[in-house]
């Protein structure tokens, strides 16, 4: 095993062939939620692409009479503002201000004002995800928790999942919530669940349980980005819709999202090369502690 070493208070969940163990192989018993992060815009990917899939969305139409289309938005290639870039809103959220409502906070991102034209760069945006979650529920007719049960946690037999609405939503998560952190501030939405539902989430859309053969191709094509982040395992690494992939590391190849909050890290990814599929979860600020868990999990649990 190498890498980042910190393994304190890792709540780990390991699927291989559908069969849920924990970081020591184990059998998993019944766990407390954690925070998924931006592990939801993976669940979001596949909200929106199933709606692609049943003809009510279209990847590459102007999204909203915008200049950027749906495809841009989840490669994060639409050009859209990244609100969490704002030091105002680091500051909002450091003091437990009240969230701002989200037509106030795309206001004070201007995101009207791009950043470059659509499929001219790259550049992570959560606004643009909120863009998307407002897409999913305008054509569902319903709230996130009710799109997401019908179109994703449902046909995958995924539950315990639920979005997270209000501070004391958090509070029965593995860590609680001591900071009192409002979860109305991932204006994407923050979902929670059991670390063995984002792994078993995961692992069989990816293996082709949602999404027909040649919108799953699309969800993984990845756009290059980089050699490497110093400290985390992935190199050669890239973006696809909702998904951070890598085409080589410590594990192999891996297909999955990290995100991070104030108060933990989740990782959740595939690993084809060990067949499995991983999703590490810790209450610290450092990703790469919760990424290398993920792989030395893997390793450790190659088939």
């Amino acid at each position: 095993m190498a890498g980042a070493s910190d393994t304190t208070n890792i709540i780990a969940a390991v699927v291989c062939n559908d069969q849920v163990v924990d970081g020591h192989g184990n059998a998993l018993q019944e766990s407390a939620p954690v925070l998924w992060w931006s592990f939801t815009k993976t669940v979001l990917a596949a909200a929106a692409l199933a709606l692609v899939r049943d003809g009510k969305l279209d990847l590459d139409a102007p999204a909203g009479g915008q200049a950027y289309t749906l495809r841009q938005l989840l490669r994060h290639t639409a050009g859209v503002p990244n609100y969490s870039d704002l030091s105002a809103y680091a500051m909002a959220v450091e003091r437990n201000e009240s969230p701002w409502i989200p037509d106030d906070m795309l206001e004070r991102v201007r995101s009207d004002q791009l950043a470059f034209a659509p499929g001219n760069g790259w550049r992570y945006s959560n606004t643009g995800y909120l863009l998307i979650r407002q897409m999913i529920e305008n054509t569902v007719d319903a709230d996130l928790q009710t799109s997401l049960q019908q179109l994703v946690l449902s046909p995958l037999g995924i539950d315990k999942v639920s979005v997270a609405l209000t501070p004391e939503d958090l509070d029965e998560t593995a860590w609680g919530n001591p900071s009192r952190y409002h979860p109305a501030w991932v204006y994407h939405g923050l979902l929670i669940g059991p670390a063995a539902s984002a792994a078993l989430l995961l692992e069989r859309l990816l293996k082709g349980a949602l999404l027909p053969v040649a919108l799953l191709e699309a969800m993984t094509q990845a756009i290059p980005l980089g050699d490497k982040i110093p400290g985390r395992p992935g190199i050669n690494f890239g973006y696809g819709m909702g998904l951070m992939i890598a085409r080589e590391g410590p594990a192999g190849p891996s297909t999955g999202h990290t995100g991070s909050g104030p108060t933990s890290v989740a990782a959740v990814y595939h690993f084809p090369e060990c067949r499995c599929t991983v999703a590490t979860f810790s209450p610290v600020r450092d990703q790469a502690i919760v990424e290398w868990a993920a792989h030395n999990a893997a390793m450790a649990h190659q088939q």
